[in-house]
């Protein structure tokens, strides 16, 4: 580090007096029916649910695909899920994007490790902004008005591929991530961990559940996570932490209510990573290759800094003909600061010596975020024609309010192979300020109908309303409504030896907030086909999925390379294939494997034709990884473990043109860990041979390296 010193502050301060009163008043009398008898739900009691520890690798359940707690076997779209201690084998400590490395199909940390943003590309399309949601509610971000969690407060972490528009309203075309958080428990838990990584960077963290007196009609959780250090890159470093309490209230086994609060900040000097050149990274300049842990921007000016806050609660009960209600509410609060110069290429577009002169942008960036969501739900199950139909009807709304101001451009150049700081930055103008609002609501149906000795077949419908405001002081004013329907079918026949294929057809939409140069920017649509087969062996603990997929976006946004002018004019063409494996063959031994294959295509794009037949840049067409894990369970060694891991990213295009390419990598990680009487210690090293690759490339001047060798060391105790 340099001999400056940073102050960075954190202060937590949590009210843990939280009141819901009047939640439901009256449940309207029961009908008698001359109409089908509604059968009660039947609750898998001491297995797999869709909130509830996944055992191993292995999940068998989800609400991601469903918004009901359903076999994955059943979801007629591909599903993964990544549960606690598949992180913990793996060594996961502060990003979520890092949970989803072995994940098919998803493309995570596309410019490698940013220390506020979790980045996902799914199927080949972008869901930072618009595919997560955080127990089914959105998280839906524009610019930089958005929300950051942190794994440790996490159950698990599933990725729905494909559309999710016929559950969710306006998402991403390539899937979600839906982040669940952990809920109290019926039996005492007493946990922290205490660790720090090679860079540095140290953490420790608690998590505490139990029942309240001794009733036994309320439980409580508190979860909390303090970290901070150097980061990989020089000048870097950042603090943070969250806090999560929690109270659940279940005067009978029909009746549940969950209300929890959440309180998080993050003070840093950002990586250097991210915004380097093609020509210094993936390819040498005359001087060689920029280090990975190379800094440009100005350690005294440099802050980003966020505190989120969030309240929610969780309601469900049964009524006595079997009909469960269910309602979600939560309501979160951002105040984000950004400021800091950042690479922008070689000045005059080549690097030319002595000094090796990049281009700097200056900026600063001010985000005040209101976000609120509620989800309403009721279900239950009823025998037609000898039929089974497990029906769901619900309504949801979602507002979001970004308070977004924005200034650029006043900087200067610094050289690449001896960087000076603190020389006299230029001054930034601002060039937006205004308000954003988006109101959504949306109500939907789904009809999960078991018929004859193994069909299932699902269908889905949904309407939603968006309405979108900007009011600006500088920068554009518009408003704009949009209505939409959105449908998906699935069939697949359950064999009884665990072998399930599938066939699904889904439409989706996704508003987006903007405009181009023919106005404001309507929603892509389109739809995806999929099929596959899922496998849940009866001889052995394990999931397999193999699925195909042919995604079509219409309203595709392109922007002009040298106006950067909006237009839609553009349709993109994702296709593919993907493999995932998870097994817990035995106490000793577990196993996760995956494969995908994407294959992008630019079918329209009018400001540019001859763009149209390349495909987009970033994502990699082969994507592969494997993970074992071996326990010893008897001898002198018992409770010592071991773990191996090879994640691969085959090579990708740099720019739009297709005229340079990201090149393949391999990385191997590894892991041991040993467990007696309640103590643990884990080490784990990832990048082992410290491969010094590049991520991806978004441009030929937006280039990212992978994360250097990182060694984690962790010390934990359970009580």
């Amino acid at each position: 580090m340099s001999g400056q010193t940073r102050g960075l502050i954190f202060k937590v301060n949590l009210l843990a007096g939280v009141a819901v009163a009047g939640l439901i008043a009256g449940s309207a009398a029961a009908q008698e029916a001359n109409s089908t008898e509604l059968a009660p739900i039947v609750i898998q009691g001491g297995g797999d649910t869709a909130t509830s520890p996944v055992k191993g690798y292995v999940a068998k359940n989800s609400s991601a695909g469903s918004k009901s707690d359903t076999p994955l076997n059943e979801i007629p779209q591909s599903v993964s899920v990544i549960g606690t201690e598949e992180m913990d084998d793996r060594g996961i400590t502060n990003k979520i994007d890092e949970v989803l490395l072995y994940t098919p199909g998803v493309t995570a940390q596309p410019f490698g490790n940013d220390g506020d943003t979790d980045w996902f590309y799914i199927r080949g399309f972008d869901a930072t902004q618009t595919g997560v949601f955080f127990d089914n509610l959105t998280l839906f971000s524009y610019g930089f008005g958005g929300f950051q969690l942190d794994p440790f407060m996490l159950e698990r972490v599933e990725v729905l591929k494909g559309p999710a528009s016929v559950l969710y309203g306006g998402a991403n075309p390539g899937g979600i991530v839906n982040l669940v958080r952990k809920r109290p428990l019926d039996e005492p838990l007493f946990y922290t961990e205490i660790g720090i990584n090679s860079n540095g960077n140290a953490f420790t963290g608690f998590d505490v559940s139990d029942k309240v007196g001794s009733s036994g009609t309320m439980s409580y959780r508190i979860t909390g996570k303090v970290a901070g250090g150097d980061n990989y890159s020089d000048f870097s470093e950042d603090l943070r932490g969250f806090i999560m309490p929690q109270l659940t209230i279940a005067p009978d086994d029909s009746t549940s209510l969950t209300v929890w609060g959440y309180l998080a900040g993050l003070d840093q000097v950002h990586t250097g990573n991210g915004f380097f050149p093609y020509v210094g990274t993936v390819e040498d300049a005359p001087f060689g290759k920029i280090d990975r842990d190379a800094f440009y921007g100005e350690p005294d000016i440099d802050d980003g800094s966020y505190v989120q806050k969030m309240i929610g609660y969780e309601f469900e009960h049964e009524f006595d003909n079997g009909i469960k209600f269910s309602q979600n509410l939560r309501y979160g609060h951002l105040d984000k600061h950004e400021i800091g110069p950042y690479l922008n290429g070689w000045v005059g577009g080549v690097p030319t010596g002595p000094d090796y002169q990049l281009a700097r942008i200056g900026f600063e960036g001010r985000s005040g975020v209101d976000s609120f969501s509620i989800d309403n739900r009721i279900e239950g199950e009823t025998e037609i024609g000898g039929a089974t139909h497990n029906l769901l009807v619900g309504l949801d709304y979602t507002y979001y309010r970004l308070e977004n101001w924005q200034a650029c451009c006043g900087s200067n150049s610094i050289s690449a192979t001896d960087p000076i700081y603190g020389t006299t930055q230029g001054a930034n103008f601002v060039y937006a300020d205004g308000v954003v609002t988006k109101n959504q609501i949306g109500v939907y149906a789904q009809d999960r109908i078991h018929f004859g000795d193994g069909w299932l077949l699902t269908l889905n419908g949904r309407y939603d309303y968006v309405d979108i405001d900007q009011n600006a002081e500088i920068g554009t004013t518009y408003s704009t409504n949009d209505s939409a329907l959105s449908g998906r079918i699935g069939l697949a026949y359950e064999f009884d030896n665990g072998l399930t294929p599938y066939v699904s057809a889904a439409t989706f939409f996704n508003p987006l907030v903007g405009t181009g140069v023919s106005g404001a920017l309507k929603p892509e649509e389109g739809e995806q086909f999929e099929g596959g087969i899922k496998y849940e062996p009866a001889f052995i603990d394990g999931s397999l999925t193999a699925s195909v997929f042919h995604i079509t976006k219409r309203n595709n946004t392109v922007t002009n390379p040298l106006t950067f002018a909006q237009s839609q004019l553009g349709e993109v063409v994702s296709r593919g294939a993907e493999l995932e494996g998870k097994v817990n063959i035995n106490e000793n031994w577990k196993v996760l494997a995956s494969l995908a294959y994407t294959d992008m295509e630019v079918m329209e794009n009018d400001a540019n034709p001859a763009l149209v037949g390349n495909s987009p840049y970033i994502v990699p067409k082969v994507a592969a990884s494997l993970w074992i894990d071996y326990t010893l369970t008897t001898g002198a060694f018992e409770g010592m473990s071991f773990g191996a891991g090879v994640r691969h990213q085959g090579w990708s295009w740099a720019d739009e043109a297709n005229t340079e390419k990201v090149p393949a990598a391999t990385l191997v990680d590894a892991a041991i860990r040993y467990e007696k009487e309640n103590w643990g210690a884990s080490l784990n090293v990832a990048n082992l041979f410290d491969k010094e690759y590049v991520k991806g490339c978004g441009g030929l001047t937006v280039c990212g390296y992978g994360d250097a060798r990182t060694v984690t060391f962790k010390l934990s105790r359970k009580w």
